[in-house]
């Protein structure tokens, strides 16, 4: 049986896997366009196996998942599930915006109401635009309406922040950025604290960040599969989310029907890590974080690049090259050296790393704060000293 947990401030159980509708399969992985055929299916089948949290936002998909959910989530009786979506503050320029926003997310998503809504990342400047555009008070009247059932904010940024926005207003729920690598890196550890202290159910994202933790270094990877050779390392990345108090749902932007199985096979049932596990967990990371690995999620906040570049591709070629290297087998170099030139060449020259002129636009919207134009300088000197042809 799928895992719930209740939380009063929800209201009713919610299924501790979340379907983040963020990275549904695509008919072109270079493209936006969702595979409805398949994504339909996934669908189909999180509901038939528990799952009844479904998270969308304006922007995913290039607009398209708000429309994807109601297309497809509409033919199922409303009360089984629970649909969430956002306010991009940073794409309103004022209060009437906020609200033609909001009605344009009613239509689009097929529904007279959302079970929980939520401002989107608070970070950086946006808790400030959305002060400005008065979109904290325009949403508290569509929750008394009962427009909004439960009302909270995502965030991808620091415990400071993080904790000015919690102390500001009441919320019903707040999600962050939380998994293995982060709980240290990114001080998750201190920002869920806050929200247990106040009692604020947490819904976690990026739990694998962004597939990242799915396709670890060899090393990292060979310490779980010998720790749990039944254990894929998405679903040890699962279970630490989703094996701390306090956590409603752990989302997962599942792209492939085997994700989706997998993940239902981790929250059936579920087993919160032992003592022994979390310790094998932080080897597995220790090996991560000394590897090189850029820390991208693919979020793709950072697109488009004014340049050209498909950033998060770009980071994507390099990551898999880095995590196939062994240093206990020199053939992995050779093997990872042909990987990189695939991966390069399915790129168009205008999407590839040489094309960058360091503007730094793309680093000032990355939520995970990654030097981005020297990421990508670096990668792309390293593809036309190692893989001429492919520039």
């Amino acid at each position: 049986m799928m895992e719930k947990r209740f939380f009063t401030g929800a209201g009713r159980e919610i299924s501790l896997l979340g379907f983040g509708l963020m990275r549904l399969p695509r008919v072109d992985p270079a493209g936006t366009d969702i595979d409805y055929a398949v994504a339909e299916k996934m669908v189909a089948r999180a509901l038939s196996a528990g799952i009844n949290y479904f998270d969308t936002a304006w922007f995913y998909h290039d607009g398209k998942s708000e429309t994807f959910a109601g297309d497809v989530l509409s033919a199922y009786p409303r009360e089984s599930y629970c649909l969430t979506s956002k306010m991009p503050a940073w794409m309103v320029d004022s209060p009437a915006d906020v609200e033609r926003v909001f009605g344009e997310q009613l239509k689009k998503c097929r529904t007279d109401y959302f079970d929980f809504y939520l401002l989107h990342n608070l970070g950086g400047e946006n808790y400030d635009l959305a002060l400005k555009h008065r979109a904290c008070e325009f949403l508290r009247r569509k929750k008394e309406e009962g427009v909004i059932r439960r009302l909270g904010f995502s965030m991808h940024d620091g415990a400071e922040k993080l904790q000015r926005v919690v102390d500001a207003h009441e919320w019903d729920l707040v999600q962050i950025q939380l998994n293995y690598i982060d709980w240290e890196t990114l001080d998750a550890k201190r920002q869920y604290e806050i929200l247990e202290e106040r009692g604020i159910p947490v819904v976690v994202m990026e739990p694998v960040r962004g597939g990242a933790l799915a396709s670890l270094p060899q090393a990292a990877a060979d310490i779980l599969k010998k720790a749990d050779p039944e254990a894929s390392p998405a679903s040890w990345a699962i279970r630490y989310a989703a094996s701390l108090p306090g956590v409603m749902t752990v989302l997962s932007g599942m792209s492939a029907p085997e994700q989706l199985e997998d993940n239902i096979k981790t929250m059936t049932d579920f087993r919160p890590l032992s003592d022994a596990e979390r310790a094998t967990l932080t080897q597995a990371a220790a090996i991560y974080r000394g590897s090189g690995v850029i820390p991208c999620t693919a979020c793709r906040y950072c697109m488009d690049c004014p340049a050209g570049v498909d950033i998060p591709r770009v980071f994507a070629v390099y990551n898999r090259y880095l995590s196939s290297l062994s240093s206990d087998n020199p053939e992995d170099s050779r093997v990872a050296g042909f990987l990189f030139d695939g991966g390069y060449r399915s790129l168009s020259k205008s999407q590839r790393a040489h094309n960058c002129v360091a503007c730094g636009v793309c680093r000032e919207h990355c939520p995970q704060k990654i030097d981005i134009p020297r990421h990508i300088k670096e990668i792309a000197d390293f593809a036309a000293q190692n893989f001429e042809a492919a520039r």
